[in-house]
């Protein structure tokens, strides 16, 4: 089964939010890890709320902040969005889902960034099907 790696600088939101999600909606075809250049110590609070609120996952007690450097070796690896800032990982990404970084944003931002989040683990799914 191919490992999928999400990245961000801070393993703090997206990246987190996609591991949840790949977990949930495409673990029958790939293993879903996030992870980070530099870390925050917690998970997003608003990301948290938010993703047990729609989807009943609570990342505080199935996940927490780590650097590339924890996880397995990945098969894919894809940038939450350079646009907010691009960490260097030792490879290229695979792709850039280019999400601007919902922090501090109303939640209805929040759930428009979860939403896209949604749409490529599907797509991804199918991809690597």
């Amino acid at each position: 089964m191919k490992k999928v790696a999400f990245i961000c600088v801070h393993n703090s939101c997206r990246s987190q939010i996609a591991e949840a999600l790949g977990k949930k909606l495409a673990a029958d075809v790939f293993e879903s890890y996030s992870a980070g250049t530099e870390l925050k110590d917690h998970i997003n609070p608003d990301a948290v709320r938010i993703l047990k609120n729609l989807y009943g996952i609570d990342m505080e007690k199935t996940q927490y902040n780590k650097l590339i450097t924890d996880i397995p070796k990945p098969d894919v690896v894809i940038s939450m969005g350079c646009e907010v800032g691009c960490p260097y990982i030792g490879r290229n990404f695979d792709a850039n889902w280019s999400l601007p970084d919902p922090t501090g944003q109303s939640d209805e931002v929040f759930e428009e960034v979860i939403k896209r989040i949604e749409e490529n683990i599907l797509e991804l799914k199918m991809r690597l099907s």
